[in-house]
C-alpha cells in the first residue's frame, strides 16, 4: 500500500527511496522562492537539498511563493505533505529517486502576507521564476514595458501592489525603512541576462513611485544573473501513478526530470550565499556567453523540433526525435546557422554540446512532450529563435533555415495539423496568432505586422524574402517535403 508523503512518513519510505538525511529542525529560511513549479525543485531545490545533505549552509532552507491563482493549488498540494517533493531523475538505463526537503514553508498566497515574509531578516536571496513572459519586456524597444495595465495599476497603487515587482518593491522599502539591508534579487528563468531584465523591471516600475525607492533599489540591490537548465516535463495523472506503482509513494506533485542539470551563476550576493559550488553550480563574472549558449542551442532545438513535430502530428519529443527528417533537419539547422553565431566560450566545445542535447532530446524515459514545447509561441520565439537572427543578418549571414523555423510556428499558429485535425494553440495571444497565421497564407508579411513580437526583424527584406519563401512551401508542398528541400540544399554534416 502506498504511503502519503509527509515528515511523519519518511522513516516508513527510506526503505524505497533515497530520503533526507536532515531534520527539519535542522534547517531554516534564508532563500524565498517565488514561482514553485516543476523545474523549481528539480533545480534549484534538489542543489540546496545536496548541500543540506552534506551538512552544510542549512540556514539556507526554501520558503515557497507565489501570487497566482495555481500558486494557491501548489500551496495546498505541498502544505499537506510538508513541503516535501519526491523528485525522479528519468534516466532510461535506471531510473532513480529520491525525497527532497531543502523547502520548509510556503508563503500564503496573498501580496500583503508575501511582503512580510520577504520583509524578515532572514531572507537574503528572493529567487523567482515567473515564466518567460512574465517580465512585461516591450518587444519593439527590448526595453521595460511602462504602459502593461498591470505595471500602471502598481504604479499608482504602491501600498497594495498585485506583481510580483511590485511586492519586490514593497518589501525592499520595508526593509530600508527597518533599517535591514536588501535581499539579492535572483531570476531563475530562461531568459538572456535575467538579472538585468529583472533589473529592468523592478527600477521601471519603482522609478513611478515617490520617495526615492527607486534610486535606493539601484544603488543597494543586485541582481546577479545566471544561466539554468534541466528538461522537466509536467506533472500530471501519468508522474503521480509512475511514482505510487514504483515506490509506493501517494504524492501530490512529484517532479520527473532528466537526470542532467547545470546552473552556471554570476557572483554576486552581497547578504551572502550558500556555497553551491560544492554540489555544481558554476560561478563566473560573466554569464552571458553561457546564457546565449544555452537559449540559442538547447532552447532555439526545441523550438526548431516543436512546430513540424506538431504539424507532422508527433505528441512525444523522443518519438520526434526517432523521425530521421526533424533529427536531420535539427542538426542541420544548428550546425549552419546557429552554432556559428553563439558566441565562444573558452574550453566549451558547441558540437559536443550540441551532441549531449541531441542526446538529451531523444531521451524516450523523459516523455516530454511536443504540446509543451509549442507552448507560449509569442514569448518564446523572440528570445529562443528571433535573437540569433539578428546576429546572422547581421553578419551579412543568410537565415533560410531560421526563417523556415518561424514560418513552421506561422503554420502551427494556422490551427490544423497536416492530417486537418485542430491545433489547440497554448498562448496568451492565441487569437491574434491564428487570425495573422491564416491571413498569411495569402500574405507571407501579415504574419510579421505584430511589432510587439517581431519588432524592427519585420522590415528586414532579407528576413521577410526568405520567410515568406518558406511558408509559401509549407502550404504548397507540406512539411515534409520542405524540410527534406532544406536538408537537400544544406548538403551532408
Amino acid at each position: 500500500m502506498a504511503a502519503r508523503l509527509c515528515l511523519d512518513n519518511l522513516s516508513g519510505i527510506a526503505d524505497r527511496v533515497a530520503v533526507p538525511g536532515y531534520t527539519r529542525e535542522s534547517l531554516s529560511p534564508g532563500i524565498v522562492h517565488i514561482g514553485v513549479g516543476n523545474f523549481h525543485r528539480a533545480h534549484q531545490g534538489v542543489y540546496l537539498h545536496r548541500l543540506f545533505e552534506q551538512g552544510l549552509d542549512r540556514d539556507w532552507a526554501i520558503i515557497g511563493a507565489g501570487l497566482k491563482p495555481y500558486d494557491r493549488t501548489m500551496r495546498e498540494t505541498l502544505e499537506r505533505q510538508d513541503c516535501l517533493t519526491t523528485v525522479v531523475e528519468l534516466d532510461p538505463r535506471a531510473y532513480s529517486a529520491f525525497v527532497i526537503g531543502s523547502m520548509i514553508d510556503y508563503a500564503e498566497v496573498e501580496p500583503q502576507s508575501l511582503i512580510s515574509v520577504l520583509a524578515r531578516p532572514e531572507i537574503r536571496i528572493v529567487s523567482t521564476t515567473v515564466t518567460e513572459g512574465g517580465y512585461y519586456v516591450d518587444a519593439r524597444t527590448g526595453g521595460f514595458d511602462r504602459t502593461h495595465p498591470d505595471i500602471v495599476a502598481d504604479a499608482g497603487n504602491a501600498d497594495a501592489p498585485q506583481t510580483v515587482f511590485g511586492v519586490l518593491i514593497a518589501a525592499l522599502k520595508a526593509r530600508r525603512e527597518a533599517g535591514l539591508a536588501p535581499f539579492t534579487v535572483m531570476s531563475c528563468d530562461n531568459l538572456p541576462d535575467n538579472g538585468c531584465v529583472t533589473r529592468s523591471a523592478v527600477l521601471g516600475l519603482a522609478g513611478s513611485m515617490p520617495g526615492g525607492i527607486g534610486r535606493w533599489i539601484e544603488d543597494n540591490v543586485a541582481f546577479p544573473n545566471s544561466m539554468v537548465d534541466c528538461i522537466t516535463p509536467a506533472t500530471g495523472d501519468r508522474e503521480r501513478q509512475l511514482v505510487r506503482d514504483r515506490y509506493g509513494i501517494e504524492d501530490g506533485a512529484p517532479v520527473v526530470c532528466e537526470p542532467f542539470r547545470q546552473w552556471v551563476l554570476e557572483d554576486d550576493f552581497p547578504a551572502g550565499r550558500p556555497t553551491l559550488e560544492r554540489v555544481g553550480v558554476t560561478f563566473v563574472d560573466d554569464v552571458g556567453p553561457y546564457e546565449l549558449m544555452k537559449l540559442w542551442i538547447l532552447n532555439g532545438g526545441h523550438a526548431a523540433i516543436a512546430y513540424p513535430s506538431a504539424l507532422l502530428g508527433y505528441e512525444l519529443v523522443h518519438e520526434a526525435m526517432a523521425d530521421p527528417t526533424i533529427r536531420t533537419f535539427l542538426t542541420r539547422l544548428e550546425r549552419s546557422e546557429i552554432l556559428p553565431v553563439v558566441p565562444k566560450i573558452p574550453g566549451v566545445d558547441f558540437d559536443a554540446y550540441l551532441t549531449q542535447v541531441i542526446g538529451r532530446f531523444s531521451n524516450s524515459a523523459v516523455g516530454d512532450t511536443i504540446p509543451r514545447l509549442c507552448l507560449d509561441g509569442s514569448n518564446r520565439q523572440p528570445k529562443f529563435i528571433l535573437p540569433t537572427i539578428r546576429a546572422r543578418l547581421g553578419q551579412g549571414l543568410p537565415v533560410d533555415g531560421l526563417a523556415l523555423e518561424v514560418a513552421l510556428w506561422c503554420r502551427y499558429c494556422a490551427g490544423a495539423d497536416e492530417a486537418g485535425s485542430e491545433i489547440a494553440i497554448a498562448d496568451e495571444n492565441a487569437e491574434t496568432l491564428k487570425a495573422k497565421a491564416l491571413e498569411a497564407r495569402g500574405e507571407p508579411d501579415a504574419f510579421l505586422r505584430m511589432p510587439g513580437i517581431f519588432g524592427p526583424l519585420a522590415d528586414d527584406s532579407r528576413f521577410r524574402e526568405a520567410f515568406a519563401a518558406a511558408l509559401r512551401a509549407l502550404w504548397a508542398n507540406g512539411t515534409r517535403a520542405t524540410l527534406e528541400a532544406y536538408i537537400a540544399a544544406t548538403g551532408p554534416d
